[in-house]
């Protein structure tokens, strides 16, 4: 596995829609790994494959202990309940952090990293990670939807 350098925003990649994945080859199963380490190192809770450079429909998110690790391919919300707003930052654009509204619960489809269909509904944390990631491939940041934005103090950086 490798860590990868996250893009930081104004980086064009971050603003583009990525492109589906037709075929699950090693190499999309090796950048899903490389995704999910990079996420690690970096302290994140999810990841999307254009904050790597690379505008494909692949996110990894791991923000809660129910669900552990979830590596994704060609992601998409099929339903939503319930509103939350709340706090989001982003390793795209670090110490910035807004209040953003998003669906209580989600209920994702996609397929695992052996291209297998699964479904995933997860609420709070987890629906919140889902709507980032998955706006992430549609070339959408948290800061384009926020109500209100601030920069994180010394304090918050160092938690």
């Amino acid at each position: 596995m490798a860590i990868r350098m996250i893009v930081i925003d104004p980086d064009e990649v971050l603003h583009k829609t990525a492109k589906a994945v037709s075929v699950v080859t090693p190499n999309v199963k090796k950048l899903l790994d490389d995704m999910a380490d990079t996420m690690y190192d970096a302290e994140g809770v999810g990841l999307a494959a254009p904050q790597v450079g690379i505008l494909k429909r692949l996110i990894v998110i791991d923000a809660d202990e129910e669900h552990g690790l979830i590596k994704m391919i060609n992601p998409e919300i099929v339903s939503t309940e319930g509103e939350q707003l709340g706090p989001e930052g982003c390793l795209s654009i670090p110490g910035i952090n807004g209040d953003v509204r998003r669906a209580e619960t989600v209920t994702v489809r996609g397929l695992d990293r052996e291209g297998k269909e699964i479904t995933i509904t997860g609420s709070g944390l987890l629906a919140r990670a889902f709507q980032h990631e998955i706006d992430h491939l549609n070339g959408v940041l948290f800061t384009d939807i926020a109500e209100k934005i601030y920069e994180m103090t010394a304090d918050e950086t160092e938690e």
